[in-house]
């Protein structure tokens, strides 16, 4: 795998996006929310940021497979086994109130080579800024509805009678359930387990 020509690929996508001028190692860097010096270390190591082009590709609904092998949607259509599915729900936010939630339509699915992500997940929008610096207003976020335990903690979609939540939770010894917002400006609350609904955990996000 040419780690020159995936960049080469990269700065043929972004350069609609940043204008007339010459696309640039950092422009690259940019688009996959990583450092210059990161990207210059994981060129020099030739170690591709897997997890980093898949985002990029899920935000711009470009097939991976096509960017890292060549491949198109079409010659890889009867080996989806080998494929996860993200289903990306962009009518749907998880905020700090409001809103309702719908898994069972009105979504694209984007399909990920199981080699870098090996299970079926959901996106969904961020809006409001009660997780930052977590998490960020215009984010996506990557759930794993398979995924909730919340006995270990982490932060978690959940619903309740106010709306859709991206929260941290944290299971108290009296049974209760903590949830907390990252931005301190907001107060924690005290909930019981009947009272949320838990989605499922977060496990990746895409700044936009």
């Amino acid at each position: 795998m040419d780690f020159e020509k995936i960049i080469e690929k990269i700065k043929d996508i972004i350069s609609n996006e940043i204008g007339d001028r010459k696309v640039l190692n950092k422009d690259v860097a940019n688009a996959l929310n990583l450092t210059p010096e990161n990207l210059s270390i994981l060129k020099k190591r030739n170690k591709i940021p897997f997890k980093e082009i898949a985002f990029f590709c899920a935000k711009r609904k470009i097939s991976i497979n096509w960017l890292l092998f060549d491949q198109t949607i079409d010659s890889i259509a009867d080996e989806t086994e080998k494929f996860s599915q993200i289903r990306y729900f962009k009518d749907i936010n998880a905020s700090a109130g409001g809103g309702a939630i719908n898994f069972d339509e009105n979504y694209e699915i984007l399909y990920i080579d199981k080699k870098i992500i090996d299970k079926n997940l959901d996106a969904i929008n961020v809006i409001g800024d009660s997780m930052e610096p977590t998490l960020k207003d215009g984010n996506i976020i990557f759930i794993d509805r398979n995924d909730k335990n919340i006995i270990n903690g982490g932060i978690f979609v959940i619903s309740t009678n106010a709306g859709v939540f991206v929260k941290r939770l944290n299971l108290k010894s009296n049974g209760e359930i903590e949830i907390i917002s990252d931005n301190s400006i907001y107060p924690k609350e005290r909930v019981k387990p009947e009272e949320i609904n838990v989605i499922g955990k977060v496990v990746g996000k895409l700044e936009i």
